[in-house]
């Protein structure tokens, strides 16, 4: 008989002996969490609103604002469909498929700074750097709050 662990080993804060075995120490999730939905809402309105800007102002050609801002909005849909998987940060299920969709903005990200490096000016190449940077703190923060949060398959068998 499969049953899940109680309540008291679930939210053990201190090493202790039972047994002769120690009990994991269980971290906070709630700062991990805070800092998760900070830089998730920093890179939204970064990504929707201060990159076009930033892009028309140091960009030679000055592209339209609105197209840009219109483009990302298009291009962050899975973003803000993952937005109340972040804003709750309960879930590992939903915070491990918003990790692999993390994952994918931050390679295309990477190519697109690694693209801009060759014919862009400093500014547009630190512009796109700072995108790349906090999707990779987002990925970190997931990857911390993931290993916090308690296991997805947390059955323990009973002794017969």
């Amino acid at each position: 008989m499969a049953t899940n662990r109680s309540d008291s080993e679930m939210n053990a804060t201190t090493p202790a002996k039972k047994s002769g075995k120690s009990v994991k120490v269980k971290k906070p999730t709630a700062p991990i969490r805070q800092r998760l939905l900070i830089t998730w809402l920093i890179w939204l309105v970064y990504r929707l609103l201060a990159l076009p800007i930033f892009i028309n102002v140091f960009n030679l050609s000055h592209p339209d604002i609105i197209g840009g801002i219109a483009w990302q909005a298009l291009w962050l849909v899975p973003a803000f469909i993952l937005t109340p998987w972040i804003l709750r940060g309960r879930s590992p299920y939903a915070l491990l498929i918003s990790s692999m969709f993390i994952l994918v903005y931050l390679g295309a990200s990477g190519v697109v700074l690694f693209a801009r490096a060759y014919g862009s000016s400093w500014a547009e190449i630190l512009i796109y750097l700072m995108d790349f940077i906090l999707l990779l703190v987002i990925n970190v923060w997931l990857f911390i709050l993931l290993k916090r949060l308690p296991s997805m398959n947390n059955v323990v068998k009973q002794p017969r």
